[in-house]
């Protein structure tokens, strides 16, 4: 496997892209449809979601001068999950108490037990993703719903965060804010 390197992303939700969503549509992007559930934490901003069976964690390492993020491929553990991986899971992402524990869990389990914690929120999670390049970034628009309340977002992520910068001036949206994905859904279903 090789390196990983983390990459920046300026993201933004909302409904007005100041036209940067009909640019990116126009460049004929590719389409990638995806459901997902996402556990959300009060206490934690890691980004813990399931995804095709696997749960995935990416952690916030760093935000520069211009507010963008950098996150890191963290964990991704396949189900059933063990009563270890659960505790590392609990005290190191979702930074919540652990409850008492079952040997293992498979996924049905799983969030269920996550369901039952009052400082955690399962997240039922619907995308429509209108992915392409500009200028060597990835650049998306997508239609998502969070426990079925739809919202949009338009995103521009690379390694190097000058370049990030400097698509999302070309997008127009410079003005717009960041939000990445953990803290629009918080907001969605108040968390």
């Amino acid at each position: 496997m090789g390196t990983i390197i983390p990459r920046w992303e300026w993201r933004t939700f909302g409904n007005d892209f100041k036209g940067a969503d009909e640019k990116i549509m126009a460049l004929n992007p590719s389409v990638k449809k995806s459901s997902e559930k996402y556990i959300l934490s009060r206490n934690s901003n890691e980004n813990c979601k399931i995804r095709d069976d696997l749960m995935d964690i990416k952690s916030p390492v760093n935000v520069n001068e211009d507010k963008l993020e950098q996150w890191y491929p963290t964990m991704k553990l396949a189900f059933p999950l063990s009563k270890e991986q659960i505790v590392d899971l609990f005290t190191n992402y979702f930074k919540v108490a652990v409850p008492e524990l079952a040997e293992s869990y498979d996924y049905a389990a799983f969030v269920e037990l996550c369901s039952q914690q009052k400082d955690l929120c399962v997240v039922n999670v619907e995308k429509v993703r209108y992915i392409t390049n500009i200028d060597e970034t990835i650049v998306e628009v997508a239609e998502t719903k969070f426990n079925g309340v739809p919202n949009r977002t338009v995103c521009v992520e690379h390694i190097d965060p000058a370049l990030v910068m400097s698509v999302v001036r070309k997008l127009g949206v410079e003005g717009l804010p960041n939000i990445n994905y953990i803290n629009a859904m918080k907001q969605a279903v108040g968390l």
